[in-house]
This record gives structure tokens, C-alpha cells and sequence, in this order.
């Protein structure tokens, strides 16, 4: 199954498609146009069984927000985009693929919990995604696909690329993060120890709590505290319902109607051309 970071490919999108793009009445398409053209290309060079689409909900904190209030403190997005993201989960399930939204969860929590249930009836799975916090997924069942150019250059990361880029294995990714810290979710880690001292810690000790309790008389216990709740945050919620999408091609013809709403007329003749193929 090829489970998808909505949020992630739809921002890769807007930003490598003109912004001028508009359909007839003036709404902006750009990233609608490029997200369509890339799921297209994947399911062309991938062949999965099926499509999970998980989504982020915008402007609702999650329970992330809760447990440290700056997390991706400081992220501002154009209302052109913002208004396509509330369009795209209604274009995946037109295409007939599973989609995973609810507030006060991210993307992030959708894709392990499709992952897991993939998993678990005997299947394997893709995650299309540039978020490293994926990594804590893999596993001989479950590969990353992290994009380099568009979708056509793909690297493929198992167990093996996870120690390699990291230093850590995949279930250690989020006391990594926890210890050498992530700016770009503004967790900023415990202080003096970076991505070396961090991978090294772990190598000896094994866990965050390990580390911590090897630290314990050295280490306030609510500098501790923090830390541990920095691997809560980082750490992808499993425990959500997802219904998965059964083997089937993409809805091409329902896709089309739904494209046509939006105002990509030409696409959505493309995209209806193949119904018929």
C-alpha cells in the first residue's frame, strides 16, 4: 500500500508550480494541478494494491501543541495553499483512496496507524514523505520514499539507510529527536548534546530513559521531565481507526468530476481519458 503525507507532497506542489495558475473563475489550482500530476506518476511507477492519503488539520492544536506549546511555533502559510489544502482530501477520495483527517492529529499519526494496520493483515507498505520523523516507522515491512526531484527520484529507506542517515535505529528515532533536538518542529533538545553525542548516547544506553537514569545525578529532574515529554511529542500516535482503502485502480472518472469542480478543466480531461484507456 502506498501511504502518502498529503500535507507534505501538496506543499511540494505548490511551490514547484507556477502561482499564476488559476482556474477560470480565479481560484488558485497550482498546487491542486501538481499534487494530481504527482500521485498519478506514482501510482504509474509504483503499482500499489491501494492509496492511504493522510492529512494535517489546520489551525486546531493537537495534543502535540499541548505537551509543549511552541511546537512548529512560528510556521506561516500563503492562503493560496491553505485554501487548496482544504480541497485536496475531497480530490484523494474522489479517487476512491483512503484518506485519514481528524483534529487534533497530524498527518504524521495517520500514516503509522495505516502502516501498522497494514502490517498487521499481511501487507507492506510505502510512505511518501520528507519527514524524517517517518523513519521511526521502518521496518521489514514498512519502506520511506523520500522525494528528491518531484516523484520520479525516489530513495528508498529501510532499516539499513535509517542507521546511515541517523546513526540510530528506527524505533530510537524519537529519543534521538528528543536529545539532539529538532528545529524544524522547534523541539530544541537537551542543551550541549547534538546528533553525535545523541546517536552515541543511545548506542551505550539503548533509550531516552536509560540515558536518563544513567544521568540521573548529574541531570535535573525537570530538565528530565521535558526531555521525556519532547519523545512524546516526537513520537507518531498509533492508536487511531483508519479504514484501509480496498485493491482497486483510482476512481479516474469520479476524480475527473471532482477536478472539473475545482476548476482544472483541462486536467480533469486528462485524468477522465484514462477511464477509458
Amino acid at each position: 500500500m502506498l501511504i502518502i503525507d498529503g500535507d507534505n507532497l501538496a506543499h511540494r506542489a505548490y511551490h514547484s508550480m507556477p502561482k499564476s495558475l488559476r482556474s477560470k473563475d480565479g481560484r488558485p489550482i497550482n498546487a491542486i494541478l501538481g499534487w494530481t500530476n504527482m500521485l498519478v506518476t506514482l501510482w504509474d511507477n509504483e503499482q500499489p494494491r491501494s492509496v492511504f492519503v493522510a492529512w494535517d488539520t489546520l489551525g486546531i492544536d493537537t495534543y502535540r501543541h499541548k505537551l509543549w506549546p511552541t511546537y512548529q511555533g512560528g510556521r506561516v502559510f500563503d492562503d493560496a495553499i491553505v485554501r487548496q489544502l482544504d480541497l485536496l482530501p475531497t480530490l484523494a477520495s474522489a479517487f476512491g483512496f483512503g484518506v485519514g483527517k481528524r483534529a487534533g492529529y497530524e498527518a504524521d499519526d495517520f500514516m503509522a496507524a495505516a502502516a501498522i494496520a497494514e502490517t498487521r493483515r499481511g501487507g507492506r507498505s510505502l510512505l511518501l514523505t520528507t519527514d524524517r520523523d517517518a523513519y521511526q516507522l521502518v521496518n521489514d515491512t514498512v519502506t520511506v520514499l523520500a522525494p528528491r526531484a518531484g516523484v520520479r527520484d525516489l530513495v528508498r529507506i529501510g532499516p539499513a539507510q535509517v542507521v546511515e542517515r541517523m546513526g540510530v535505529l528506527p524505533e530510537q528515532v524519537p529519543d534521538f529527536k528528543a536529545l539532539a533536538g529538532d528545529s524544524s518542529d522547534n523541539i530544541p533538545g537537551a542543551k550541549g548534546i547534538g546528533p553525535k553525542a545523541a546517536s552515541s548516547l543511545l548506542l551505550k544506553y539503548g533509550t531516552l530513559e536509560a540515558v536518563l537514569e544513567a544521568r540521573a545525578d548529574s541531570m535535573p529532574t525537570a530538565i528530565a521531565e521535558q526531555l521525556l515529554t519532547f519523545k512524546r511529542v516526537v513520537s507518531m500516535q498509533t492508536e487511531i481507526d483508519v479504514e484501509l482503502p480496498e485493491t482497486a485502480p483510482p476512481n479516474w472518472s469520479r476524480a475527473a468530476a471532482r477536478l472539473r469542480e475545482l476548476g482544472a478543466d483541462n486536467l480533469s480531461e486528462r485524468i477522465a481519458a484514462r477511464a477509458t484507456s
